[in-house]
């Protein structure tokens, strides 16, 4: 159930979604760079570090 609202969580604000997974650290800055460089590409990424955690 956890990791159900933190997707749900990830796809309005992917970057809180990593934070809230890891912590901050290399995912949580890679996430915020794929984020500003698009919203799609951030989506994606934290759905990923989420389910594989």
């Amino acid at each position: 159930m956890a990791d159900l609202i933190r997707i749900l969580i990830a796809i309005l604000l992917p970057p809180l979604g990593v934070f809230l997974q890891v912590g901050i650290g290399k995912h949580f800055w890679i996430n915020i760079i794929l984020t500003i460089l698009g919203y799609i590409p951030g989506i994606v990424h934290a759905v990923w570090v989420i389910a594989k955690k």
